[in-house]
């Protein structure tokens, strides 16, 4: 796929121009967005991402206009997945919900940026060493094992403290940080001396948790498609928007309880995938003696079907179990009131 300059420089403002239409129209004026607001822009910025995929697929084929769509989706799931940690950080420093938008689109644009120097070393490597791809599909395998056990772990209920890490408590006792914050400001004046806010904390948080989603999320990509061009691009549109789904799904995220389990067979998916390219384009010595293997390729068709219906069937279930363990425990509340004695009711009215 030969992308010119101008169409690199034209994307990459676009990607920025979206950014600060983003910030100035909407963060930089403190608000709680609306349900109605959040799926509008959701609705919006998913379409220019589907459209974009389209016009790949018009003027350089379908073949990478299939390799982004699933790239794109791939990279879509991973950041849902990734909301939940930020809901968690959010929760953790205890930020107020009319300048999460803020901290959010910092870390959007954090975000991008540390994934497009991933991308650039990661195209880099795999252009002089084939080889790379079996050291991508090892860590796509280890990150596979990683979401399953997390998420049948899950009901332990230890999440952790994200205002509590090692590097945050590091950042108290270096730096004076005050217990409160003054807006959405980094740092402020208390007593005549200077102190950040606990704000600069969840910026530090977020962008630690960024450059951890970016050691996921380059391996999971370039395992479906070795364009730099499509790989950023297909960061860059899930990762925009994601502060709109942030808002609108933020009631949800609790009720999607298999996304991890989703996410933990398309990483391993992928990773099946680049181990039979790594073999097909083998050029390592003590493997087939440096000649490639002859072995069937993943057709994008096929990665398309399962990264779509393997998310669908996560949703659907997360949804149906959810809902079922909510009646289950009205029910048995219900039980409980009715066959508590009736002096105890008598009490409880």
């Amino acid at each position: 796929m030969n992308v010119p300059l101008w169409v690199w420089l034209a994307t990459i403002a676009v990607v920025l121009g979206m950014l600060v239409f983003d910030f100035v129209g909407h963060a930089r004026d403190p608000h709680e967005p609306t349900l109605r607001e959040s799926a509008i822009w959701s609705v919006g910025y998913i379409a220019i991402a589907l459209l974009f995929g389209v016009v790949v697929g018009v003027s350089s084929g379908w073949q990478y206009g299939g390799e982004y769509m699933a790239g794109w989706l791939t990279e879509k799931a991973l950041s849902v997945d990734n909301l939940f940690v930020f809901l968690l950080i959010m929760t953790s420093f205890a930020v107020p919900k009319v300048h999460q938008q803020k901290v959010l689109l910092i870390g959007i644009a954090i975000a991008i940026v540390m994934r497009g120097a991933f991308i650039a070393v990661g195209a880099v490597i795999i252009e002089q060493f084939v080889a790379v791809f079996y050291l991508f599909a090892i860590i796509l395998f280890w990150l596979a094992y990683s979401q399953i056990k997390e998420a049948l772990s899950a009901d332990d209920g230890d999440e952790g403290d994200a205002g509590d890490s090692r590097l945050i408590r590091m950042v108290r006792k270096v730096l004076p940080t005050s217990t409160s914050y003054d807006g959405a400001k980094l740092s402020t004046r208390i007593d005549g001396r200077w102190m950040l806010t606990p704000m600069a904390l969840v910026i530090v948080a977020i962008g630690l948790t960024d450059l951890l989603f970016a050691f996921d999320s380059i391996p999971a990509i370039f395992g479906l498609t070795q364009e730099p061009f499509l790989v950023f691009t297909a960061n860059a549109f899930a990762l925009l928007g994601l502060r709109q789904l942030y808002f609108l799904i933020g009631g949800l995220l609790e009720r999607l309880i298999y996304l991890a389990h989703g996410l933990s067979v398309i990483l391993a998916f992928i990773g099946v995938k680049l181990t039979l390219h790594a073999l097909h384009e083998n050029n390592v010595p003590f493997i087939n003696g440096g000649q490639p293997v002859p072995v069937p390729e993943v057709p994008i068709w096929l990665s398309l079907l399962v990264i779509t219906g393997t998310i669908a069937v996560a949703a659907v279930a997360s949804l149906v179990v959810s809902r079922r363990r909510a009646a289950a425990e009205t029910t048995g509340e219900r039980d409980e009131v009715a066959h508590a004695p009736s002096g105890d009711r008598a009490g409880e009215q």
